[in-house]
This record gives C-alpha cells, sequence and structure tokens, in this order.
C-alpha cells in the first residue's frame, strides 16, 4: 500500500510539472508590438496574429497591440533587446524589410542574432509595374531599352534611397547590366504615389508590390510586367508572368513575420511556434491572411530563423554592390 501510495503521489507530482510547465510557456498577457504608427505594414502584420489567434482558440484572451514608431523597426528592436528580451507574452512584427535595414546597419549596434526569429506567416511579391500605354510589354522588351540608354529612364518607389523598392528597381538595371547606382530613382511617399506619378507619365517604371498594384492592374490603369515570386501568384494575378519564366532570375517575397527576445524560453518560443503552426492550418487564418492581401508563405522556428539570417546575407551583398 505505502508502494503503492508512494507512485499515486509521484505520478501526481509530474502532472503538476507538467500543468505548471504548460502554465509558463503559455502568453498570460499576449502582446504584439508593431515597430510603427497604426495603419502601416506592422500594424498589419500584428492585426493577423491577434485576430487568427484568437479565432482559432490557440489563445484565449484578445492579444494587445502597441505600437512604437522610429526608424521603420529599429526603435522596437532596441526596446525588445534592452528592456524584454525575457517576456514570453510579447511578440513584434517585422518584414523582410527589416532584414533589408539590418543589413544595412541601420538598427544601431544589433544585428539579426540579437532576437528570436518566430515565424513568417504570409507574404507580398515586389512587382515591375509601367503605365497603361507603355510600349514595354514584356521584361525583355524594359531590360532592352533600359541596357540601350539607362539615363532615360526614371523608376519609382514608394520608399528611400536603399529601400526595398530601390533594390527592386536595382535589379532590373543588373539585368540590364547597368550599374544600379547610376539608376535615376524616383523616391516617393508610399505606393499610392508611385502609381500617380505612373498614371501621370513622369516616371516610365514603377517598383512596387503585387497585393497594392494589382488591383491598379486588373483596372486597367497600369500593368505589371513581371512578378518577383517563385512561381504564378494564385487568383486573379494568374495570368501575370514571373521575372523567372522571362529569364531573370529575380525574386522579392516581402515576408511578414515575427521575433522575440534573445532571452525567452526554449519552452516559450515553443509555445510560440506550435500556436502559429496549428493556426496557420485553419481556414479562419486562410480567411485572416487574404482578407489583408497576403499570399500564403508560412515558414515557422529554425527554418525562418535560417532564412533571415539568410536574407540579411544576401542583403548585404547587395547593399556593398550598391554602394551602401
Amino acid at each position: 500500500m505505502i508502494r503503492n501510495t508512494m507512485k499515486f503521489l509521484a505520478g501526481a507530482a509530474l502532472i503538476g510539472l507538467a500543468a505548471a510547465t504548460a502554465a509558463v510557456a503559455e502568453p498570460t498577457k499576449p502582446e504584439c508590438l508593431a515597430g510603427a504608427k497604426p495603419g502601416g505594414g506592422f500594424d498589419l502584420t500584428c492585426r493577423l496574429a491577434a485576430n487568427a489567434l484568437l479565432e482559432t482558440k490557440q489563445i484565449s484572451q484578445p492579444m494587445a497591440v502597441t505600437y512604437m514608431e522610429g526608424g521603420v523597426g529599429a526603435v522596437a528592436y532596441n526596446h525588445v533587446i534592452s528592456k524584454r528580451a525575457s517576456d514570453p507574452n510579447l511578440i513584434t512584427a517585422a518584414s523582410s524589410g527589416s532584414a533589408l535595414l539590418l543589413a544595412q546597419g541601420k538598427f544601431g549596434q544589433y544585428d539579426e542574432s540579437a532576437v528570436r526569429w518566430l515565424g513568417a506567416l504570409g507574404a507580398d511579391f515586389g512587382v515591375i509595374v509601367v503605365n497603361a500605354d507603355s510600349p514595354y510589354k514584356t521584361m525583355a522588351d524594359l531590360v532592352a531599352a533600359y541596357k540601350a540608354d539607362p539615363t532615360t529612364f526614371a523608376i519609382a518607389g514608394g520608399g528611400a534611397v536603399g529601400s526595398q523598392d530601390w533594390m527592386k528597381g536595382s535589379l532590373i538595371a543588373k539585368a540590364a547590366e547597368q550599374d544600379p547606382k547610376s539608376m535615376r530613382y524616383v523616391a516617393l511617399e508610399g505606393g499610392g504615389a508611385v502609381l500617380t506619378a505612373l498614371e501621370g507619365g513622369h516616371v516610365q517604371v514603377g517598383s512596387g508590390d503585387a497585393a497594392e498594384m494589382g488591383k491598379h492592374h486588373l483596372a486597367g490603369k497600369v500593368r505589371i510586367l513581371a512578378v518577383m515570386s517563385p512561381e504564378r501568384l494564385p487568383g486573379e494575378l494568374k495570368d501575370i508572368p514571373t521575372a523567372k519564366e522571362q529569364g531573370y532570375d529575380i525574386e522579392w517575397p516581402v515576408w511578414r513575420g515575427y521575433y522575440v527576445g534573445k532571452d525567452v524560453s526554449d519552452a516559450d518560443y515553443d509555445w510560440w511556434v506550435k500556436a502559429f503552426d496549428a493556426m496557420s492550418k485553419t481556414p479562419e487564418f486562410a480567411k485572416e491572411r487574404d482578407a489583408r492581401g497576403l499570399f500564403e508563405f508560412t515558414m515557422l522556428g529554425k527554418d525562418f530563423d535560417d532564412r533571415v539570417k539568410s536574407d540579411v546575407a544576401k542583403f548585404k551583398v547587395m547593399a556593398k554592390e550598391a554602394g551602401f
């Protein structure tokens, strides 16, 4: 009887320990930090996680979304590292633009290894777009014309020199065997301004993203020459060829992802990864992702960590070649 009692107590202790471990791993006050003002890409990324996690019952209480603007995510990145490195409740929105800024040293003293990368839950893809009346019907037309006389081309993007849109434009220059540093780049405030400049004939080429440019392409206001995706996009943009199809080894996925502090425990990190994994396989999540104009792109845990570090390494080479 004594032996049976001891077995019972030992079993109860193990169950209690398991329950305590689970309680530690599950966030008690889930929060997503967006490193910019409300309404932008980081906000969209946080809202995607917040809504889908609650809808799919991965979390039992609403996730708070907070904002910390500055340096396109740099202030938030430094805040997480210095103030909330071990906070298991907090995830922070990031994008491939974050990797680009890290490659250029624009997040201060910290590099891509200063946080733990959780996963990406969707992506947009870069596009090259021209006016609807443009004589350029294919990437080959555009590249040939650019190669013949790059000084006559103005390429507009919704970001400064060195931004993702600038980098996409530089890939056209490289395809035409021209120096990206000599590209006539027009930095505008967002994709809406790029569309206005294209439609007004002020620039010949625009660099942007499929989700934003797609509806204007379908309306006949502009023409997308190529999508920078590994294969054709689904849905209404399925008839637009990829750059690769047209003979140019160009891809530019704009992933939307998350990270946690460097000192978050393995148990807490694994909880988030498993929650994202379970959520990503549901129709509720697919509906939330599609509503935000994102395409399927799920990469979690170590795979995503490796991807971010690979992207940073690739962007460092591109930045060096571009003179940054």
